[in-house]
């Protein structure tokens, strides 16, 4: 048995079952999910009603039923992964693969999270929140998961599930989910996930190929490709930042116009110099930014929101 084995059995058997329980619902992953929500309901209260937070225990009840969906989603990705999971370093360690946690557990636990979560926000959110997350869970369990080994489209598949939070929060607050400002923030965080995503495509390409996935970078040696995409999708990114200042729509002012503008201008950059050197430091160095966008962004946003 070789040592690198040895190591990896010797990690899997220190690990709790409450530190496989975080990776098998993506706690780190999934609290973007909630960030977001937290944020579209913010948005929505602010234009409804001119107060950050509407309704304290509706808010609590939103974060509560959107959370408790997207675990459960995650566990039932990584169900469908298994065999994929155990090729990649990365993910070698999960519980299922490692096979810490079996097949019958970690569909319990799915399944309660999930149903719990959409039963809810269906009884103490709203009809449409409920809708919106069952249909998350739909597209990211059902339709995105087998993708991956399909087509490389998945990519574009995924991140509508991304971008669903802040709808549900902002029909939360009281909005319609058919709100222009609604589809506003869909686009935005839709947008944003994209040049995040092909970064790291690009970085684990190799274990993606290994794993069988069909992403865009598969192949891209140079990044070449890989930053043309992002390079496509920081701009759309960089011009929605001043449609939300158009006469007639107005739903930002200045500060998020300009400054979403300049912030995107600057991704851009990153992907250019990403397609010039092709590097793991360069390709790092836009995954990275993405991180340091959204924050910024959604600051931006807020304090400029109408």
């Amino acid at each position: 048995m070789s040592a690198e084995n040895q190591e990896k059995i010797k990690q899997s058997e220190t690990v709790s079952f409450r530190e496989d329980l975080m990776v098998l619902t993506k706690i780190r992953l999934n609290t973007f999910v909630l960030v977001t929500t937290l944020f579209g309901y913010f948005l929505g209260s602010l234009s409804l009603t001119g107060e950050w937070v509407r309704d304290g225990w509706t808010l609590f009840h939103t974060i509560l039923g959107t959370g408790a969906a997207a675990f459960g989603s995650a566990a039932f990705n990584q169900l469908m992964e298994i065999q994929q999971d155990k090729l990649m370093g990365r993910t070698a360690n999960r519980p299922l693969p490692s096979e810490r946690m079996n097949v019958v557990t970690a569909f319990t636990i799915g399944w309660v999270l999930s149903a719990f979560g959409v039963i809810h926000l269906g009884a103490k959110v709203g009809t449409w929140s409920a809708y919106l997350a069952a249909v998350t869970i739909v597209i990211y369990v059902f339709i995105y998961t087998p993708m991956k080994r399909k087509t490389s489209a998945n990519t574009l598949v995924g991140a509508i599930p991304g971008a669903i939070p802040p709808v549900i929060g902002w029909v939360a607050a009281g909005g319609n989910w058919s709100d222009g400002e609604a589809w506003y923030l869909f686009a935005f965080l839709f947008l944003w996930q994209l040049p995040h995503f092909v970064a790291i495509n690009w970085l684990c390409r190799e274990e993606y190929e290994k794993a069988g996935y069909v992403m865009w970078s598969n192949g891209d040696v140079s990044g070449k490709k890989t930053a043309k995409i992002a390079l496509g999708f920081s701009i759309c990114l960089a011009l929605l930042a001043p449609v939300a200042i158009i006469p007639g729509i107005e739903y930002s002012g200045w500060v998020w116009g300009i400054g979403g503008l300049l912030a995107g201008v600057y991704m851009c950059w990153l992907s250019v110099k990403f397609g010039k050197q092709g590097t793991r430091e360069s390709s790092r160095g836009l995954f990275l930014f993405t991180l340091l966008y959204l924050p910024l962004s959604l600051a931006l946003l807020a304090i400029s929101w109408n």
